[in-house]
């Protein structure tokens, strides 16, 4: 992974340089002390992650993201800021920041925050490599693709792995209890099981297969779980945006965008609900399962 650091404190960009090394987290391809400079830099440079300030001379960190946005917007940028107003946080949010690191800056931190983003990353240039592979298989060959015989969840054992794993972050959602997340367990477990093959069928086409003649009201129970979580999701963010888990699971399991438009309902700035897709949330599950 390329990085590329923008702080009017070049001590700052030391620090963040020699974690970013040391903990073999990527390169740093370059480093600004303004937004103006670094979008200048963006011309040539093309980095994977920008970790900016947000109070900078010049050009502020919200606006510079604002900017690069627009040009650049497969970049994911973390925001380091020692404010803790939840306006200007917002703001942040809202003009594409993804994730936020503390001033002063903490080594512990800095390394839990960009393992995310990393593996954020990661994930969904995998995800797009299988799609990509699907398309190219055809839909002839994903219709015809032999279905093993399928276990329920009460027959297949809890001591796995992924499993265990699965139920923590189910747990960190505040779904375990949801009538859903046993079936989210189901379908995982399954899409583990059989690797890259199941990625050609929908979330509907993988419930029919395990409840033929009730498949709507399993992926209604998916659902519900998963916009649970979000809406859990989006409050943790709401009450403290360095909260651990609204961290490292937004913007992997769920769309960032969506994130947001789930606090702006539960601020009543809007109507709408955030919404979800949920073989990505499956997919973005299996991930974390497995790495």
């Amino acid at each position: 992974m390329k990085f590329y650091l923008i702080d009017d404190d070049a001590s700052v960009c030391n620090i963040l340089k020699i974690i970013i090394q040391q903990k073999k987290l990527g390169e740093v391809c370059g480093s600004a002390s303004n937004g103006v400079d670094a979008l200048e830099d963006l011309r040539f440079i093309h980095p994977d992650i920008i970790i900016v300030d947000l109070l900078m001379p010049i050009m502020d960190g919200i606006n510079f993201v604002r900017k690069a946005k627009e040009q650049y917007p497969d970049i994911c940028y973390v925001m380091l800021s020692q404010v803790s107003s939840k306006e200007m946080v917002a703001q942040a949010y809202e003009c594409g920041v993804t994730f936020f690191l503390q001033k002063p800056v903490n080594g512990v931190e800095v390394v839990r925050v960009l393992t995310n983003v990393v593996d954020s990353i990661q994930m969904k240039r995998t995800f797009q490599q299988m799609q990509s592979l699907f398309m190219q298989g055809g839909q002839e060959n994903m219709a015809a693709a032999p279905v093993p015989e399928l276990k329920l969840l009460s027959e297949q054992p809890e001591d796995k792995p992924h499993i265990k794993r699965l139920r923590g972050i189910l747990q960190k959602l505040g779904i375990i209890g949801e009538s859903g997340s046993a079936d989210i367990i189901t379908l995982v477990d399954y899409m583990i099981e059989q690797g890259p093959e199941s990625g050609k069928f929908t979330v509907s086409e993988l419930c029919s297969r395990f409840s033929p003649n009730n498949s709507k009201s399993m992926e209604q129970r998916i659902r519900r779980a998963v916009n649970a979580g979000l809406t859990n999701l989006a409050n943790m963010g709401l009450e403290d945006y360095s909260n651990n888990t609204f961290h490292d699971l937004a913007g992997t399991l769920y769309s960032f965008e969506q994130i947001r438009k789930e606090m702006d309902y539960i601020r009543g700035k809007s109507g709408t609900h955030g919404k979800v897709s949920l073989k990505n949330f499956l997919n973005s599950l299996i991930f974390y399962c497995t790495n």
